[in-house]
């Protein structure tokens, strides 16, 4: 018979599974509560990072129809809830781990699919949604400047050629 709070944990991780956007999953070994601490404040607001036995995790994930993560809970796993946008949450356990070589990222887990280390690092590698959204912006705005340039040159050459003519029509009058 399951005990009560395993079965309250697994309904805990089960239910981050489904709200979350995405998940990574890490090995923990070595890193002392000061370093877990840090690496949480780092995560932000929006990711939760759970330590967790892994055959709790493997039923949450089952529960929740998350398939494929199976093979990377083994050894001590902690798991990274992201809800939101995954880039900053990717990219901050991407940089805590160069920092701390105690931290491996084993996979993740994003749109219904699992993730290898390296789509992981991939999608850290991106540009966030304010820097690619800004980046977008100021695209836009120059191609809206160059649109100007090229709607107001006929007018500027209409005035520069009744500025010419005007000033023959002067030298002429003048002769």
């Amino acid at each position: 018979m399951a005990k009560p709070d395993k079965v309250d944990a697994v309904t805990e991780i089960a239910g981050h599974f489904t709200t979350s956007t995405a998940a990574v999953v890490t090995e923990y070994r070595g890193l002392s509560m000061a370093q877990l601490s840090t690496l949480r404040r780092s995560l932000g607001a929006g990711t939760t990072y759970r330590v967790a036995k892994n055959t709790l995790v493997k039923r949450a994930a089952e529960q929740s129809g998350v398939e494929g993560l199976d093979d990377l809970f083994v050894g001590p796993t902690a798991i990274a809830f992201i809800e939101g946008e995954p880039v900053d949450a990717a990219k901050a356990l991407k940089e805590f781990a160069k920092d701390n070589q105690s931290l491996v990222i084993k996979g993740g887990y994003m749109d219904g699919r699992a993730l290898s280390v390296s789509e992981v690092e991939s999608i850290a590698d991106l540009d966030s949604r304010e820097v690619t959204l800004g980046k977008l912006a100021g695209a836009m705005k120059a191609k809206m400047g160059q649109a100007a340039a090229l709607f107001a040159a006929p007018a500027s050459q209409v005035a520069r050629l009744a500025a010419a003519l005007q000033e023959k029509k002067g030298s002429d009058a003048d002769a």
